[in-house]
């Protein structure tokens, strides 16, 4: 559509600036999905007027119940038979779809419009998105966990196929004509004998406002006839963020908007005992605010928020002692609860007798920071008994409900808008940043943003936990894996799931990424592929290790001992590209193999690396990844995703560990604390293994969490040194190498 064209609808050009500029409003959401759901039908007609408002109960197969990485229901899913995924159709032939997903880099405002295209019959080009404004969208649970096409995309297309059902029927009124002599194209609804006789989506609306439902389940395109679905598309917001025309929560400036800067503790678990902002409440311009455990100086200017900051003087009372970064493997050997049963199969001590070769390692991870590069920030204005937040999060409605109670204003009071978020990797589902700027701005009377500083970023970060795993297994005597004795320590359960065919299996995990232990001195949470990470690691190295102590080279080994069809073909696909053949190990070549199943997307690579015995240091020179995730929305996307894992990946795999002492952190900028450079990325060869009889799974997250044993693995094949603990620094990659 031209630029013209466009500018002929101005209700839906206001909702086309960007991700979240519509100032339409709503007085209530609480009947939308159970708890945290709901415009009641005459106030969202009344907040939609202009178009068609189509109203969908949208079930999702197999039940509400999500499973996490730990086997525990945690969250219920609010999509099923009471979640309302909102169309809005234009007057003039513009498509608004409606999301409380999120933009972080992952693609969904790519990816979500060709689903609805692909549905509705509509042009990808006239399909506009608005995600995570909590006065215009459904409620979601959050941007995480690959869910964004897993879970809502299942939603999303059965709706966009009852809007095309629903406008059918609308058409046939208005033409005239029954049903089944009309198709649509384009969003054009036309009679098959005489294209003339035709009617747009948007000239159905003609100003009114229409609700209606299917009387049963909508009927959905097979995949076979997918023209939108499948093809690779650019991304629709690349120009605007590669030009600087994209805006983020920093970049946010209502009028008469004060910069915070806030008085922070030297360490976690630090406790103030005086306090002194005489001189910065001296400085022009400047208005300190003490409230409880909130100091904060407030300015015009940020710098000047910030030198006024420095002026305030504080005495601290620090925590002694607690563990170090050099001693924390021993400090959670020490404090680990006991164990809890996740998987246990067969006998292990009938395993242990009929073994030929038994292998008992530990395997260990150091904390890793989340290091996105926009640092958490969040702007909020408070007027009244309302409150409008945008806020750089992966969770609006979770914001929504926290600033609600720290506020203690009905949640419907508070609407969060999320514009494009600069990276969050499961950092960001948290909003401390965001009940800051709403306690300042209700107590200054005007708006305020606190944006983090990277040292606030590396200091209030909830990392992924450091983790070690005890892990016992063997083979028979005819190479088999007969069992997997596997002791979790702090990582959580995720993708410790065995893969390969054992019958004697026993999976115990001791806490998990979820739990702020006390045995970690500062926060944990989330970290792109959590527990995962840690689980791989130890569990496709050990794999490596048994095939050594087998005689076989690794890839005959684990096609030796796996049944899975699936899997098999993805891992064979990722052999086939690499090109290479597969020695026992140690062979000096360099060459690795990693598998596994990320909520049901398999992934399989295998890399390459060079190894100088000298100075330690590790050159990635190739990685292949082939990665099976059912149906395939945005290829192009896909494949981006996947390259920007192994990218991640080399991170945590070669550099990144959090250093620090009890609970002062000694990292506080890219100084010390090390990601991936450009020169360190490898030839990325990405196959997309096709399988669109599979619903679609997650795509951000799984490759990533093959990286550590993949090169591991290539590691110990190039110089012989098996590494157990990540990251593969030089220092340890030269300590490996003299034992």
């Amino acid at each position: 559509m031209s630029e013209d064209s466009r500018a002929k609808d101005p209700v839906n050009d206001e909702m086309r600036q960007g991700p979240v500029r519509s100032e339409m409003r709503r007085d209530t959401m609480e009947d939308m999905a159970g708890e945290a759901s709901g415009l009641d039908r005459r106030r969202f007609l009344q907040v939609m007027s202009g178009g068609i408002t189509v109203f969908f109960t949208v079930g999702l197969p197999g039940g509400s119940a999500m499973l996490t990485g730990d086997g525990k229901p945690r969250y219920q899913s609010r999509y099923p038979s009471d979640f309302n995924a909102y169309l809005r159709v234009g007057e003039h032939n513009r498509v608004t779809l409606l999301t409380g997903k999120i933009e972080m880099g992952q693609g969904a405002a790519t990816a979500l419009p060709l689903i609805l295209a692909e549905e509705m019959n509509v042009s990808v080009d006239s399909v506009d998105i608005i995600l995570g404004d909590t006065d215009l969208c459904p409620w979601d649970m959050g941007t995480f966990g690959s869910l964004t096409i897993r879970m809502f995309g299942p939603a999303l297309r059965r709706a966009s196929a009852e809007a095309r059902a629903v406008l059918m029927e609308l058409a046939a009124e208005e033409l005239g004509l029954p049903a089944d002599r009309l198709i649509v194209d384009d969003g054009v609804v036309m009679d098959i004998r005489d294209a003339e006789r035709s009617v747009s989506y948007g000239a159905l609306a003609r100003g009114r406002r229409i609700e209606r439902h299917l009387e049963g389940e909508p009927e959905l395109k097979p995949p076979a006839t997918y023209t939108v679905c499948g093809e690779p598309r650019k991304r629709r917001e690349a120009r605007e963020k590669v030009t600087g025309e994209a805006k983020y929560a920093g970049d946010i400036r209502p009028e008469g908007m004060l910069h915070a800067s806030l008085l922070r503790p030297p360490a976690h678990g630090a406790r103030l005992l005086e306090l002194d902002t005489s001189a910065a409440s001296r400085v022009e311009g400047a208005q300190v605010i003490q409230e409880r455990d909130l100091v904060a100086v407030l300015h015009e200017k940020p710098d000047l928020a910030a030198r006024a900051l420095e002026l305030v003087e504080a005495r601290w009372e620090e925590p002694s002692g607690g563990p170090t970064h050099e001693t924390i493997f021993r400090h959670l050997d020490a404090e680990a609860p006991n164990p809890e049963v996740y998987i246990e199969t067969g006998s292990l001590e009938q395993g242990r007798r009929q073994a030929r070769h038994v292998v008992e390692s530990t395997f260990y991870n150091h904390y890793v920071a989340h290091a996105p590069m926009e640092p958490h920030a969040a702007v909020a204005q408070v007027e009244g008994d309302r409150a409008t937040v945008w806020a750089s999060t992966q969770a609006p409605f979770g914001v929504q409900r926290d600033v609600a109670r720290t506020l203690d204003l009905p949640r419907e009071n508070v609407r969060v808008i999320t514009p494009w978020v600069g990276g969050g990797f499961g950092g960001k589902t948290g909003g401390g940043q965001v009940a800051e700027a709403a306690r300042l701005a209700r107590l200054a009377g005007r708006p305020v943003q606190v944006a983090w500083t990277r040292k606030e970023e590396f200091f209030y970060d909830t990392y992924r936990p450091a983790a070690l795993v005890k892990f016992n297994a063997g083979v028979d005597a005819g190479n088999r894996i007969v069992f997997w004795d596997y002791d979790n320590f702090f990582a959580g359960t995720r993708s410790s799931e065995v893969k390969y065919d054992v019958p004697h299996v026993r999976v115990l995990s001791r806490a998990g990424w979820r739990e702020d232990h006390p045995a970690h001195p500062f926060a944990v949470g989330a970290w792109r592929g959590p527990a995962s990470n840690t689980n791989v690691f130890a569990m496709e190295s050990q794999v490596d290790i048994l095939a050594e102590a087998a005689g076989m080279d690794p890839l005959e080994f684990r096609l030796h001992n796996l049944g899975d069809q699936r899997m098999r073909r993805v891992l064979q696909t990722a052999a086939n590209a690499f090109g290479h053949a597969f020695e026992k190990g140690p062979s000096g070549k360099g060459y690795g193999l990693a598998l596994t199943d990320y909520h049901g997307t398999y992934v399989a690579a295998a890399a390459e690396v060079a190894v100088d015995a000298d100075d330690g240091s590790i050159q990635v020179k190739r990685v292949v990844v082939a990665q099976d995730m059912g149906e395939i929305v945005n290829p192009a996307g896909a494949r981006l995703q996947v390259e920007g894992c192994v990218t991640m990946g080399l991170g945590y795999t070669l550099a990144e560990a959090l250093r620090f002492q009890g609970g002062k952190i000694l990292d506080e900028n890219f100084g010390t604390y090390t990601l991936p450079r450009l020169s360190w990325t490898p030839a990325i060869e990405v196959v997309l293994v096709q399988n669109p009889e599979v619903p679609a799974k997650g795509c951000g997250e799984p490759a990533i969490t093959v990286m550590g044993a993949v090169l591991a693995n290539a590691v110990c094949d190039a110089s012989g040194a098996r590494l157990y603990t990540l990251p593969m620094t030089p220092e340890r990659v030269r300590g490996a190498l003299r034992e």
